[in-house]
């Protein structure tokens, strides 16, 4: 699988082939590159170049020292010149979307157009703060086994949702050092609210129903702060993993959105 040397770390990412124009997908805090997997054979088919990867402390991607989301977007615009794209739609989910829409910030020239996921522009009050932080806390002493398993799960997706189990394995296979750096990252982040109206490329939101981890007035609040043109499409039933939850109602609108680009 291919990597790249950028900003001083071996990022992987996996270029799914194409000629047409690009969509590099990112993706949310406890997760990797796979969980676009549903949406890229409908871009592909729509004559979508797109790429994935493993952000800074998940997958493959090897790293080193502390980061930021403004760090995150970097690698994103780093990736976009190892591959030689000059400008792209970029997409992602949570923690995606908050590197996403930094990287709108920081090069806005580069940025065709946002694709959001049960994201916000904001960051964690004391009180939300404490709650992930005893969650943390309980991860580092039992791991994901049981309780805390089915309460990180209740937080990135709906009751019921049947690929639970499958990230749970994921969780579980990695020690809880490894989260550590990725934590104070998601924690420490500073609020961008003030400044997405900077953000003039025209933008699509997905936000879950009963998104427990963004609730949904958030996701709204933020689509009303953005400046360019914007779409907020609520996903029925959905958690906050809208995109791996209901990709029969995500992937026909993000195809639309993204071909009404022209």
């Amino acid at each position: 699988m291919p990597f790249a040397d950028v900003n001083g770390q071996n990022l992987h990412y996996v270029d799914h082939g194409g000629e047409g124009p690009v969509i590099i997908l990112s993706h949310g805090f406890a997760m990797g590159h796979e969980m676009w997997d549903e949406q890229i054979a409908p871009l592909a088919a729509a004559g979508w170049r797109v790429i994935t990867h493993d952000e800074r402390g998940w997958g493959q991607t090897t790293y080193s020292g502390a980061f930021t989301y403004w760090d995150l977007a970097d690698d994103v615009l780093g990736l976009m010149d190892h591959l030689g794209i000059e400008q792209a739609v970029l997409g992602g989910m949570s923690q995606g979307g908050f590197l996403s829409m930094r990287a709108a910030l920081d090069a806005p020239e580069r940025v065709r157009a946002l694709v959001l996921v049960d994201t916000e522009g904001g960051a964690y009050g004391d009180e939300e703060r404490q709650q992930f932080e005893a969650l943390f806390d309980a991860m580092m002493e039992h791991g994901f086994v049981g309780p805390v398993g089915d309460m990180l799960a209740s937080v990135l997706f709906a009751p019921g949702f049947a690929g639970a189990n499958i990230w749970r394995a994921k969780w579980n296979a990695r020690p809880g050092t490894a989260w550590l750096d990725a934590k104070e990252c998601l924690f420490e982040r500073d609020d961008i609210n003030d400044r997405l109206g900077e953000i003039s490329c025209p933008s699509i939101t997905f936000h879950g129903e009963v998104d427990a981890a963004i609730p949904l007035e958030r996701g709204q609040a933020m689509v009303e702060m953005l400046g360019g043109d914007t779409t907020l499409v609520v996903v029925p039933g959905a958690g906050h993993s809208a995109n791996l939850e209901k990709p029969a109602v995500v992937n026909p609108a993000l195809v639309e959105f993204l071909n009404a680009l022209g």
